[in-house]
Parts: C-alpha cells; sequence; structure tokens
C-alpha cells in the first residue's frame, strides 16, 4: 500500500468559527460552516430597495451582536438560492469582508431571514474552496 502525505499551510477550522465582519462593526459572530452550501449568507431582518440602493438591517434585537444600524448599499445585485430541499428563493447579495480565521477576505453574501436557524451566519463552499480544511470533529 502506498502513503501519501499531504502537507498544506491551509488553516483547519471546525463546523463553528467566530468571525468578524469588520465593515459592518460585527465582531466575534458564531458562523456555520456549511461545505454543503455553495454560498454564504448572514441573517437580515429587513430589506429593501430605497431609491437605487438596497437597505437592510442585520441581525434581530435580541442577537448579542445586534449593533441597531440601517445598511445602506448601491452595489448589490439579486440571486436565486436553492434550498437543501431543492426550492429556489430569490435574495439580495452584497459583497463585504469578512475575517476568519486572522485572514481578511472580501466575498460575497446573501441576505437571508435565519430566523429558525441556530447561528445567523452561514459560510458556504464559495468562501471555503482553497482557503481551508473543514474537520467537522472540532467546533
Amino acid at each position: 500500500m502506498f502513503k501519501f502525505l499531504f502537507k498544506t499551510k491551509k488553516p483547519t477550522i471546525g463546523r463553528l468559527e467566530t468571525i468578524d465582519f469588520p465593515e459592518l462593526g460585527i465582531f466575534g459572530i458564531q458562523a456555520k460552516i456549511d461545505t454543503g452550501a455553495y454560498r454564504s449568507s448572514i441573517h437580515a431582518s429587513t430589506v429593501r430597495e430605497e431609491n437605487g440602493a438596497l437597505v437592510f438591517s442585520l441581525l434581530d434585537p435580541e442577537h448579542p451582536q445586534y449593533n441597531g444600524r440601517t445598511y445602506t448599499v448601491t452595489k448589490f445585485s439579486r440571486v436565486h438560492v436553492k434550498s437543501s430541499i431543492g426550492e429556489s428563493q430569490p435574495r439580495y447579495k452584497i459583497k463585504t469582508a469578512v475575517v476568519i480565521h486572522g485572514n481578511r477576505y472580501v466575498t460575497d453574501f446573501t441576505l437571508s431571514d435565519r430566523t429558525s436557524m441556530r447561528y445567523p451566519v452561514l459560510i458556504g463552499r464559495k468562501v471555503l474552496r482553497n482557503r481551508f480544511i473543514v474537520d467537522v470533529s472540532k467546533s
């Protein structure tokens, strides 16, 4: 039998990670790492288009990292996201910086209602690819 040993400089992350959104003023928030999801998303409690801009609030007032801010961005798009059961849902997509494991990445996040989810942020494959090793036994 052959044994192959691969050395990598990629950091190993667990199924949960504490991350920061420096441009949004949100720090130390728990995110679920989901290798089954393509896109990343963050919980938005209100989202509306106004005069060609996207206006939204993140998280819920009950969440410890809720900062009460209303964000306005002019660069956004709409995408269709398929759920794990195959249903397609339209969502807004924004680009923002995220710090994971001490490294800063500018990437896309969809704004979604994650009220019923345990974690308000989901990190998908698009962010993870070629950057991290995911060890689901770690949290």
